[in-house]
């Protein structure tokens, strides 16, 4: 008998079901847990006991309507599941789930508080959202798998990611600071002059060494962050995942935006320090473990437009980025210090 669990994006989301696969690992020992998502996700939860991962490939075979059709039909064949865990609930999801009911599994779906999230984004919310992670922890337990989340850290490196990684910082100079400039979405990014400048500060009141990550396609943005700061070295593009998971877990502090790169330092139990500007943290997406004065941004009694986007998408209500660009260069530094300090 196995448990399917359902989440094939986004990098966030999925680094996000960390805690809860390594609970259920813990808790329920001999059980299968099918895991489906896609290249280079299945590199996060490799590894955990219990825990199978079914690639789905979207451009491929489990493409369109067809697609799905036969992803169900892949995993019936393979597998023997009795319960089905959505994390995901898109068109996608809700087809596969429904063919797993009507063969009578056990199905549970996770809740994404739509109506309260237009809520917050209207200023008609004082509360927060439930974060995403209690939200999967509730679809497993109404799969009938009830969780006591377990404490990190829940993204373990492996030996070979242990090699890239010494291999790239043999020598270097403690403390090994990380920082991720860059998201997807402009009303995530505090502007990067001033995070140069920061930066630029920090090399001149601390000794320590700078690695700048971001994804293959930021590549070129971060490098010419590196080239302007000394002491920064890129990491975009430069090394393998496995490598980057080995030097997030080697850092003393992690400085991010709202991104996929805030919740892999924080499942690798490395201290993180998370910049927001448009998004939230009361939304449901915050470095998980990391304590609220972690979180680095304009109070809301000072910017009450905040947040206007759940993700990051859309454009700034003001027109001046204020989220972003009140956050001056020596609060961020001085965070920092105390940190390293």
């Amino acid at each position: 008998m196995s448990l399917l669990v359902i989440r094939t994006s986004s990098m966030g989301d999925v680094i996000m079901t960390l805690p809860v696969l390594r609970s259920f690992a813990a808790a329920y020992p001999g059980e299968e847990l099918v895991f489906v998502t896609r290249k280079p996700f299945d590199q996060f939860v490799t590894g955990i006991p219990g825990v199978k991962v079914f690639l789905f490939d979207h451009h491929g075979r489990h493409r369109g309507f067809r697609g799905i059709l036969r992803l169900w039909n892949d995993l019936r064949s393979m597998y023997h599941i009795t319960a089905v865990a959505d994390l995901h609930d898109v068109i996608r999801s809700k087809v596969v789930r429904l063919l797993f009911r009507m063969g009578g599994c056990h199905v549970a779906r996770i809740d994404k508080e739509r109506i309260r999230r237009r809520k917050l984004v209207r200023g008609r919310l004082t509360g927060s959202l439930t974060h995403t992670i209690e939200r999967y922890r509730t679809v497993f337990k109404q799969a009938g798998y009830p969780l006591k989340l377990i404490s990190g850290p829940w993204l373990l490196p492996s030996d070979e990611g242990r090699a890239v990684a010494a291999a790239r910082t043999g020598g270097m100079k403690r403390p090994f600071l990380g920082v991720a400039p860059l998201a997807k979405h402009p009303l995530k990014v505090w502007p990067l002059e001033k995070m140069e400048a920061m930066l630029r500060m920090l090399m001149s009141r601390k000794e320590c060494t700078i690695f700048l990550f971001g994804s293959p396609d930021e590549s070129a943005v971060v490098d010419e962050i590196a080239a302007r700061v000394p002491g920064a070295i890129s990491m975009a593009g430069k090394i393998s995942l496995g490598g980057e998971i080995a030097l997030i877990a080697d850092l003393d502090l992690m400085v991010a935006m709202d991104s996929s790169n805030m919740h892999l330092a924080a499942m690798t139990g490395v201290e993180t320090l998370s910049i927001w500007g448009g998004t939230h943290p009361r939304a449901g997406f915050s470095a998980w473990g990391m304590p609220p004065e972690n979180q680095i941004q304009i109070p809301d009694t000072e910017l009450t437009c905040r947040p206007c986007t759940i993700y990051g998408k859309g454009t700034c209500r003001r027109g001046d980025l204020a989220c972003l660009e009140w956050l001056t260069s020596e609060a961020v530094l001085q965070k920092i210090l105390n940190k390293l300090n």
